[in-house]
């Protein structure tokens, strides 16, 4: 399932008891499917994007069971009507969520370790006066004057294969080494900025904690070379930029065939390049 939400009134995707997440409400609009399906209480997501973040491309999946035909109508193999139900799903959810698309998925398939590479970007406006009224819930207003050619050779030197501690929030399991593919600032107005960010997985507020170092050498008040010495230092010591800034974008896979292989892979404990 591909699915997009303004994250600006969530407290993130994960569920969470008395608050309001994406998965929560997902999970929701598809417990009340009518007769002919058993969905999951749990799905899985290709990122867990935090409170406040936004997605135009996140993806999901999650196992069905099927039943008795009810009310939905399936094909000769007993394949639901994937559009109507998508047009269910999108009655039950509020508007800032919505169900772009749905598939059934290839064998093998998982929305989360199947994926190749996720992509994000950051919106930042450094006009003296802030940020555009309309666009306030997804650009981050920086007050003072940005230097898209400082960002760009400083965030050069973050690209590759490497160990981001210095920019994840620590978490007692999991590896923080990532392999960053794509870090490029444009300038795409008199006063907006964005970063597009790209790479095979993100450890936890990673993208952020890269955008908020890159920012500080944009505006003069760190050295280029200031975000790789943090990266080399593998100590946190960077300023972590607000989340309304950042939209997961898309996430890629590889061909059918190879999506069992990949997931087994990124399941895999990576290590560093020599």
């Amino acid at each position: 399932m591909d699915i997009a939400y303004d994250g600006t009134d969530f407290a993130g995707w994960a569920r969470q008891p008395g608050l309001r997440t994406v998965q929560g409400l997902v999970e929701d609009a598809l417990s009340k499917q009518p007769p002919g399906l058993s969905v999951p209480r749990s799905v899985v997501v290709a990122g867990r994007t935090d409170a406040g973040v936004h997605a135009s491309g996140q993806v999901i999946h999650f196992d069905v069971v099927p039943g008795q035909r009810g009310r939905i109508e399936v094909d000769s193999l007993g394949i639901p009507d994937l559009e109507r139900m998508c047009f269910r799903w999108n009655r039950y959810l509020p508007g800032d969520v919505r169900v772009l698309a749905a598939q059934v998925a290839p064998d093998g398939f998982d929305a989360r370790f199947s994926a190749v590479r996720r992509h994000y970007r950051y919106r930042v406006s450094d006009a003296p006066w802030g940020v555009d009224p309309l666009r306030r819930n997804h650009t981050l207003a920086w007050n003072r004057p940005l230097s898209v050619s400082r960002m760009n050779e400083a965030s050069a030197a973050l690209l590759g294969l490497q160990d981001f501690a210095a920019y994840c929030k620590a978490r007692e399991v999991g590896t923080t080494i990532r392999e960053l593919q794509r870090l490029e600032w444009t300038r795409t107005g008199p006063h907006a900025l964005e970063v597009h960010v790209s790479a095979d997985a993100f450890c936890h507020s990673m993208v952020r904690s890269l955008v908020g170092a890159l920012l500080m050498v944009g505006d003069g008040r760190r050295p280029i070379d200031w975000p790789e010495a943090v990266l080399a230092s593998r100590t946190r010591d960077s300023a972590v930029a607000p989340a309304h800034g950042l939209t997961l974008e898309a996430v890629d896979y590889p061909p059918d065939a190879e999506l069992a292989q990949r997931a087994a892979q990124t399941r895999a404990t990576r290590s560093p390049q020599p």
